[in-house]
């Protein structure tokens, strides 16, 4: 069984690592894939073997959770943990100022003695009312040999404040006595803090934006329904609707779940209704439904009224297995994204050992004098190690990426089909169905005496399609059961050179892997049950959504309408992912390979008086993850 789960706390690709590794470690779960940014989890488990309230209690074990209880509302949650998150950057940021304003001795208190113990009163309440979650989430980290995030920043800041609480109290008898200069530090505990959450929120508030195409999918089911029960029309919750149940749908409303027409009324005719599908299939002129015809979920009457019995409600209407289906597509991971997540594992340990090691050559090349150098160097290396911005880099890109295909009618099936529908230089294409239309009202008795442009019509671009594709590197070659002359006809039409006619299934299959023998990367296009054994072979599989239930099964990725300009749209939007992915790695690993360096005094070899200090490298990391959101969101925009 497969299930995508809300987890709860996770703040960096450490969490989301420690998460993944937990319940991947339980028997009974085939495996689990971790989305950061999405912040849920896709499991493939064995419910007779575990349960969900066994994966949660493990969860919660490490300081996550997941939420399990359908009756729970994720988005309030989310919305409560965002206020929260807010009020505490924003009280943090008071006691930030409050520290400046008395370590700087903007305000005067008398003596320095005063203004340290002041500070370290401020620090103090900085650290229980808005820090607290970092040493908590830690110590549970700890307790099963895990570190994420949160453990830099508990170290760091705890570090910083005990040294200074310690320096404030026995400074002048430990250091001064012995000629050495000591300062206090807890402004650079408070700013820490204060940054963190400054960062998380802002990269809260951009992460939202990555999951925007399944809130507005979501957003396209009614909350209620209109339920006919025998004169009485009646409004109630749409999670009380039952297959076979009658419902009235209005003009303007959205239809609540998929069914069949039984009656439809409209002022263009007394028997008929024109429902906007537009967002299921792309179709941008209104459909005419009558008796006997089906309606989906989501859609939404433009003009006349209908009644429909309910045939699948719930989770079983096509716009639920589309949401459902983008939502195990953004928590796929892509290949590269595994190398991230090993490295994760272990990037907070290794950073704790670099601090270390600083701490310790600071403190043998200069002695006890710097000794608060060598502290405050190792703090800004714990400060400035950014595992966030690693672990967003991949999962971003991908959930903009995907987010954006679905709103474009494009499903795509995982990560690894978007990854692979890049490399594409060779299309593959079926006829009938998929290029053309038929027509199914003819004489098919008379069929070979009439005009090819009477037994079926192009589609709609399919030309500009095919046109694209092969300006863009992509060969194009068309493959039919039809006869001879048929064959080459369309595929004049459709600008195709390269035709192949009287196929059968296991012709069609035979070109596929003939083209990847000569080290092709194939894209095959289909529709019917004929074209399964070609799908199933190829590099990338497409179908068509208004195809066969067979076909869309095997197709990594379906297209939800007739427009084939979908089909360099979805290449085109591969590319750009897959390109996103790679600038935001390239800049996450540089951020960390330049920085820590950096906050560790590395110029101080060269002669330069010059480091990232505590404070700064707060700033920075802060910085870092959120450009990698935001630069995944600019994917929104490219062409």
């Amino acid at each position: 069984m497969k299930k995508t789960i809300p987890v709860i706390g996770m703040a960096c690709s450490a969490c989301s690592a420690n998460v993944e590794k937990k319940l991947n470690e339980l028997k009974g779960v085939k495996a689990a894939s971790v989305s950061l940014p999405g912040r849920s989890v896709l499991i493939d488990y064995d419910p007779d073997a575990v349960s969900l309230e066994q994966m949660k209690a493990e969860i919660n074990g490490i300081g996550y959770d997941l939420v399990i209880d359908k009756e729970t509302s994720v988005e309030e949650i989310e919305k409560r943990g965002y206020t929260l998150l807010k009020r505490k950057a924003l009280l943090s940021w008071m006691f930030a100022i409050a520290v400046m304003c008395v370590s700087m001795r903007w305000i005067d208190l008398g003596s320095h003695d005063i203004s340290n113990q002041v500070s370290l009163l401020i620090a103090l309440m900085n650290m229980l009312c808005c820090g607290r979650q970092f040493y908590v989430s830690s110590w549970k980290q700890l307790l099963h040999g895990a570190a994420n995030m949160d453990t830099l920043v508990a170290l760091s800041t705890g570090i910083a404040f005990l040294f200074s609480s310690f320096n404030t109290f026995w400074g002048d008898v430990v250091w001064a006595s012995r000629g050495i200069v000591w300062h206090t530090y807890f402004d650079a505990a408070v700013m820490i803090i204060t940054f963190v959450l400054t960062g998380r929120l802002l990269e809260e508030k951009a992460k939202d934006g990555t999951a925007s195409s399944i809130r507005q999918m979501m957003g396209m089911t009614p909350k209620t329904a209109h339920v006919v029960d025998g004169g009485k029309i009646e409004e109630v919750p749409l999670s009380t609707i039952e297959v076979g149940d009658v419902l009235e749908v209005r003009p303007g409303e959205k239809v609540p779940v998929d069914g069949e027409v039984i009656s439809a009324e409209s002022f263009m005719t007394a028997d008929a209704a024109y429902v906007d599908e537009s967002m299921i299939t792309g179709e941008p002129t209104p459909v005419e439904k009558k008796k006997g015809l089906r309606v989906l979920a989501g859609t939404i009457p433009s003009q006349g009224k209908f009644r429909m019995r309910a045939r699948r409600v719930g989770g079983d209407t096509a716009l639920a297995h589309i949401i459902r289906m983008v939502q195990e597509a953004q928590g796929s991971k892509a290949p590269v994204q595994r190398l991230v997540d090993k490295a994760a594992l272990v990037f907070v340990p290794v950073v704790a050992c670099i601090a270390l090691l600083t701490f310790l050559l600071w403190w043998m090349i200069g002695g006890n004098g710097y000794l608060p150098q060598a502290v405050m160097s190792a703090v800004a290396v714990l400060v400035i190690a950014c595992p966030c911005a690693m672990g967003l880099a991949t999962p971003t890109a991908l959930m903009v990426g995907i987010g954006k295909a679905a709103q474009k009618q494009i499903l795509i099936k995982d990560a690894a089909a978007l990854e692979s529908l890049r490399k594409v230089d060779v299309l593959v294409t079926d006829k009938t169905g998929t290029l053309t239309i038929p027509n199914k009202s003819i004489d098919f008795t008379k069929a070979d005496n009439l005009p090819f442009e009477e037994r079926e019509t192009l589609k709609p671009n399919a030309r500009e399609a095919m046109e694209t594709l092969q300006k863009s590197g992509v060969e194009v070659y068309m493959m039919s059961g039809d006869k001879d002359k048929a064959a080459r006809y369309w595929a004049d039409k459709a600008g195709i050179k390269h035709c192949h006619s009287r196929m059968l299934p296991q012709d069609k299959e035979n070109l596929v892997r003939q083209l990847q023998a000569e080290g092709r990367r194939v894209a095959m296009v289909g529709d019917g049950i004929n074209d399964t054994q070609a799908l199933a072979l190829a590099d990338v599989s497409i179908a068509i959504g208004k195809g066969t239930d067979v076909a869309m099964d095997v197709a990594q990725v379906t297209l939800m309408g007739d427009d084939l300009s979908a089909i360099p749209e979805a290449i085109r939007l591969s590319r750009n992912t897959v390109r996103m992915i790679w600038e935001n790695l390239f800049w996450a690993f540089i951020y960390n390979i330049v920085c820590i360096p950096l906050a560790a005094g590395l110029l101080y070899a060269f002669g330069i008086d010059w480091q990232i200090t505590p404070s700064w490298a707060s700033a920075l990391m802060a910085f870092s993850s959120i450009s990698v959101v935001l630069n995944s969101l600019r994917l929104r925009w490219m062409r």
